[in-house]
C-alpha cells in the first residue's frame, strides 16, 4: 500500500492550511457564498439540501485499518456517526459543520488521506477493480498505474480547469469490475500476441443525462507510454471540449461531435510530441510505486475448519456462495462485506461497523480493505482458516447478510433524502424493493441481478448500467420512476433499454416484482440468470409483465 512522501505530506498539509484560512474568511463574512464555492468545491466540500457534505478520497478504492479508524473517528466526532460509501470508491459525510471542516481535514491527513479533487472540472478519484492484487484472474495489479495517474493529475496545472469533470477507471482483469467502458477514460490490461502487458484505451464513456459507451481509441498501449497518453487525451480534450453548455462538456460529446478518427489522430500527435519530455522518469517513479503494492506474506495453513462449517452450516454456507470470490491463492478468500442488509440505506456504515471492519482487516486480512463502486467493503486477503469467525464477528455487526450480487445488493444514490441535484427519492425505493423480495424469500432463487437506482438524470446510481435501472424524475411535482433493462457495466457492457412509460413511488415495488416473476417462468434453466434472459428474449416479454393492461388492450 502506498505511503506518502515528504513531499505529499508537506502538499496536504499546506492545503489545510490554504482552506482553514478561506473557511474562517467565510464564517466572518469576508468571503461571499459565491466567492466560497469554488474554493470549497477545490476541497470536496458540497451544499447540499441541509448541510454541507464532505466528500472524502479513497485512492482506487484502497484503505489500511489504520485509514478506516479514522473514518471512523471522524463519522462519530463531527458527524451524525456514520459515512457513505459511493460509487467512485470514496467516503461522503452528510452532516460536517463548516466551522468542522478544517479539524476534519486536518484529522484525515494524519491518516494520509484528502479531499482534494473529489469535486470541480479536473480529474477526479482514480478507480480500479476493488480485488486488485487479489483476483485470480488478474494479469497484473492495476493500483501501481492508480497510483501513478493520481500523483501526476494531483494539481496538475494544465487540467486544473477543464470544460467538465474527468473519470478515469482502470482494471488489470479481463472480467472487467470497474466498468471502464462508462468512464471519460477506460483503461483495461491486456496482452498482445508477443505476450506484452498494455492497456486497451477507451474514451469517451459516462452516464448522465447522454449515456454512452467509450470507444477504443487505442487496442495497445504499451504501459511505458501509460502518462504521456492520458496526458496527450486531456489535452486534446481541453482543448476542444465545450464551455458554452455544461451539458455538452464532458469527453463524449467531443469525441461524439468531433468523431473517433479524428480525435484518434489528434491524440497521436499530441502524443508523438510530448513523449519525449517524459526522459524515462515517471517509469522511474513507478517502479518505486510498485514495491509499495508487493504481496502480504500469505501464510499456509489447513483448510478443515472453514470446510467443515460449510458442510454443517447453511447459514454460512449461502454467505459463502455469495459474498466470497476465488482469490489467486487457493488457501485465500476474497471478501466482499455487504453494505446492503435489507431495509438499510445503501452504502453506509456506523462509526461502529467502520471500526469493526477495521480491526478483522488488521487481525485476519494482513491490513487490507478496499471499497467497491458498488458500494460494499472488501476484505482481499483472508485465509479459508479464518472465513468462520470472520463470518460470526460480521453477523453480531449487522454485516453478514449474504447477498452480494443479488436483488438486494443494490447500487442507489443519495437522492433527494441529502442531494440538491436530485428529483426524486432512491433510498426508501431500494429498501422497499429489498425488504419485498426478502419476504418472498426469492432472492437466491433469482440468482445474479445487478439492480441500480440514480434519483436523477445524473446518474450516480449508475441506472443505465444495470440490468434493471431505476431512474427517478420529476413530473409536475409527482416523483415518477423509469425502468431501463439489459444494462451492462462489465467487459460486455451496454446502455439499458427504456421499457417505457414510467411508475408512480408506489407502483414501483410492484412493477419490480411483476418484472422478476416473469423472468423466472422465462428462463430455461436455474442457470441462466436475468441478463442472459433478457439478451436472448428481448424487451416485449418484459414490457408486457411491466404493463398488463397496455397488453390487455392490444388484445382486445
Amino acid at each position: 500500500m502506498y505511503s506518502y512522501s515528504d513531499f505529499d505530506e508537506a502538499f496536504v498539509r499546506s492545503r489545510v492550511a490554504q482552506f482553514s484560512q478561506q473557511v474562517s474568511r467565510r464564517i466572518d463574512g469576508s468571503l461571499t457564498e459565491d466567492e466560497f464555492k469554488p474554493l470549497r468545491l477545490m476541497n470536496g466540500l458540497y451544499l447540499q439540501l441541509h448541510a454541507y457534505m464532505l466528500r472524502v478520497a479513497i485512492p482506487y478504492g484502497t484503505l489500511s485499518s489504520r485509514q478506516m479508524h479514522q473514518l471512523a473517528h471522524i463519522a462519530r466526532t463531527w458527524d451524525k456517526g456514520y459515512g457513505h460509501f459511493t460509487t467512485r470508491q470514496n467516503i461522503q459525510y452528510n452532516w460536517p459543520v463548516l466551522g468542522d471542516v478544517p479539524a476534519i481535514l486536518s484529522a484525515l491527513a494524519d491518516v494520509e488521506m484528502h479531499a482534494i479533487q473529489t469535486s470541480g472540472n479536473c480529474v477526479r478519484n482514480v478507480t480500479s477493480d476493488h480485488f486488485a492484487g487479489a483476483a485470480a484472474d488478474e494479469i497484473e495489479d492495476p493500483r501501481p498505474y492508480a497510483e501513478l495517474l493520481r500523483q501526476w493529475s494531483t494539481d496538475h496545472p494544465e487540467f486544473q480547469f477543464l470544460p467538465r469533470k474527468f473519470k478515469i477507471a482502470i482494471t488489470g482483469s479481463p472480467n472487467d469490475r470497474a466498468v471502464t467502458k462508462a468512464h471519460d477514460i477506460g483503461l483495461r490490461m491486456l496482452r498482445n500476441a508477443k505476450g506484452e502487458i498494455g492497456f486497451e484505451v477507451m474514451v469517451g464513456g459516462g452516464l448522465g443525462r447522454t449515456p454512452m459507451i467509450g470507444q477504443v481509441v487505442r487496442d495497445f498501449l504499451p504501459v511505458a507510454d501509460l502518462l504521456p497518453y492520458t496526458e496527450a487525451v486531456l489535452s486534446v480534450y481541453n482543448r476542444l471540449g465545450r464551455r458554452d453548455n455544461k451539458y455538452k462538456a464532458r469527453i463524449k460529446i467531443t469525441v461524439h461531435e468531433t468523431g473517433l478518427e479524428e480525435i484518434r489522430r489528434l491524440v497521436e500527435e499530441r502524443f508523438a510530441e510530448i513523449r519525449p519530455d517524459f526522459h524515462g522518469h515517471d517509469q522511474v517513479l513507478l517502479d518505486d510505486i510498485r514495491a509499495a503494492f508487493a504481496p502480504p506474506a500469505f501464510r499456509n495453513a489447513p483448510t478443515d475448519a472453514h470446510d467443515q462449517f460449510y458442510a454443517a452450516d447453511p447459514v454460512y454456507r449461502a454467505w459463502c456462495d455469495t459474498n466470497l470470490t476465488r482469490h489467486r491463492n487457493s488457501e485465500y478468500a476474497i471478501v466482499t462485506i455487504s453494505l446492503k442488509a435489507q431495509g438499510k440505506t445503501p452504502g453506509d456504515a456506523t462509526a461502529d461497523q467502520m471500526d469493526l471492519m477495521a480491526d478483522l482487516a488488521a487481525r485476519l486480512g494482513h491490513d487490507e480493505l478496499r471499497i467497491s463502486h458498488e458500494q460494499n467493503v472488501i476484505l482481499p486477503h483472508v485465509h479459508k482458516s479464518d472465513l468462520p469467525a470472520l463470518h460470526a464477528a460480521l453477523s453480531a455487526a449487522g454485516l453478514g447478510t449474504a447477498n452480494v450480487g443479488l436483488i438486494s445488493d443494490i447500487i442507489a444514490c443519495p437522492g433527494m433524502d441529502y442531494c440538491a441535484l436530485a428529483t426524486a427519492r432512491s433510498i426508501p425505493v431500494a429498501q422497499d424493493i429489498a425488504l419485498r423480495f426478502d419476504e418472498l424469500k426469492l432472492e437466491h432463487e433469482i440468482g445474479p441481478l445487478k439492480l441500480k437506482i440514480s434519483g436523477c438524470i445524473n446518474a450516480c446510481g449508475h441506472h443505465h448500467v444495470g440490468h434493471i435501472g431505476i431512474l427517478g424524475l420529476d413530473r409536475a411535482g409527482v416523483e415518477n420512476y423509469q425502468i431501463t433493462l439489459g444494462g451492462d457495466g462489465t467487459e460486455t457492457a451496454v446502455i439499458g433499454e427504456r421499457a417505457g412509460p414510467g411508475f408512480a413511488y408506489d407502483e414501483i415495488v410492484p412493477a419490480i416484482e411483476r418484472l422478476v416473476q416473469a423472468y423466472l417462468s422465462l428462463r430455461t434453466e436455474e442457470t441462466e440468470t436475468f441478463l442472459q434472459t433478457y439478451r436472448r428474449l428481448g424487451l416485449p416479454p418484459f414490457k408486457a409483465a411491466l404493463y398488463p393492461a397496455e397488453g390487455a388492450q392490444d388484445a382486445k
